[in-house]
């Protein structure tokens, strides 16, 4: 297939992992920001072929795994009244909040579809006028575009019984909490091409100057990861602590300017908790409050419900690098796909769901 065979070629792949061999010399610890980054190097068995030294571990770049549980549980309180459809992408619905799910929430008659776009949210809100449509707004950088887009869409058109969840989360906040832990382990990081492609990397500048680590924009077929690798490494062995450019087919440095103003036309930047790793200050993304009208918990008067995660679940231990699946005692045990303690077991971008699905 043109444009993804190419990056999937046995010979460089092959080249590649020679290539990283010959220039280690020492273990550095990397830091693949994204969750589809992690399932590529499980699924293609790219983890398995790295020298001994090189040591992935895995960040908090899959939404469906940071959205707080106070947000599941918002999410199942509106969705569970009669005059609601709630509606979301597939992947939450089967997210465990703290005492069922959006699916069974479903199964019990409420009305909660799947949608494949926000705007099919604005369309189901336009076709049932008697009936509030609300949407779970979730996502890094890369969803913020359409979700900004949607609720500016209701907003000029009128549609007062649409609104929306928001869960919007920023990488770079994250990364730097990461930085500034004291137990930190991180060296370098291969960042996310699909984020950069909205955002541009220029935000990564300050972070790779102040912290004194290498950055690489990186894609997310084996090519790229590896090239991603070997550039990380390769600034590491010499070094250095800068900002490159792997994904330079879809990444530039200042990204698609007009997505990134629909975001500062819809959203504001607000502290956000993060599933299992706590608050980060400026990390998410918040409706303005010119559009509190199309805020969902404000709407449903559900905005000061607090939970309490489960304490078996080390989902935030392995989303910062500091523990990895095997080390949790109820991965493949009583954390299963089936019965999930947390979402990175069942999100299809989930470390968790990648070590279970591949057999790590």
């Amino acid at each position: 297939m043109k444009h993804l065979d190419e990056y999937r070629d046995p010979s460089q792949v092959k080249a590649l992992l020679r290539e990283i061999e010959e220039l280690v010399s020492q273990p550095w610890v990397i830091m693949e920001i994204c969750g589809g980054q992690t399932h590529s190097f499980l699924r293609h068995g790219l983890d398995a072929l790295l020298p001994p030294q090189i040591e992935l571990v895995h960040g908090p770049g899959c939404p469906v795994c940071v959205t707080p549980l106070e947000q599941i549980d918002k999410a199942i309180t509106i969705a569970s009244r009669p005059e609601v459809i709630f509606t979301s992408y597939g992947d939450m619905l089967r997210v465990p909040g703290s005492g069922t799910d959006l699916f069974s929430v479903r199964a019990k008659g409420g009305d909660v579809r799947v949608v494949y776009s926000p705007l099919e949210a604005v369309q189901l809100a336009e076709a049932h006028p008697d009936k509030e449509v609300v949407f779970f707004a979730i996502g890094f950088e890369t969803t913020a575009p359409a979700n900004a887009m949607a609720v500016l869409l209701a907003q000029r058109k009128g549609i007062r019984n649409f609104s929306m969840i928001t869960a919007q989360v920023r990488v770079p906040p994250a990364m730097e909490a990461i930085l500034q832990a004291k137990s930190c382990r991180v060296q370098g990081f291969l960042a996310a091409g699909h984020v950069c492609a909205v955002m541009g990397f220029h935000e990564y500048l300050p972070l790779a100057e102040k912290y004194q680590v290498p950055i690489v924009v990186t894609g997310f077929e084996p090519i790229d990861l590896l090239q991603g690798l070997y550039a990380t490494i390769k600034q590491l062995e010499g070094g250095q602590a800068q900002v490159e450019n792997q994904y330079q087919r879809a990444v530039s440095e200042q990204g698609n300017q007009a997505a990134q103003q629909s975001i500062q036309t819809a959203f504001r930047a607000v502290d956000r908790k993060w599933r299992g790793i706590g608050t980060i200050p400026k990390s998410g993304w918040g409706l303005r409050p010119e559009l509190a009208a199309f805020d969902a918990e404000l709407k449903f008067e559900v905005q000061d419900l607090i939970s309490q995660e489960s304490p078996l679940c080390i989902a935030g231990e392995i989303l910062q690098g500091l523990k990895k699946t095997w080390e949790c005692p109820a991965f493949g045990k009583k954390c299963t796909p089936q019965n999930p303690l947390g979402a990175p077991m069942v999100s299809s971008e989930g470390a968790c769901a990648a070590y279970y699905r591949y057999h790590r």
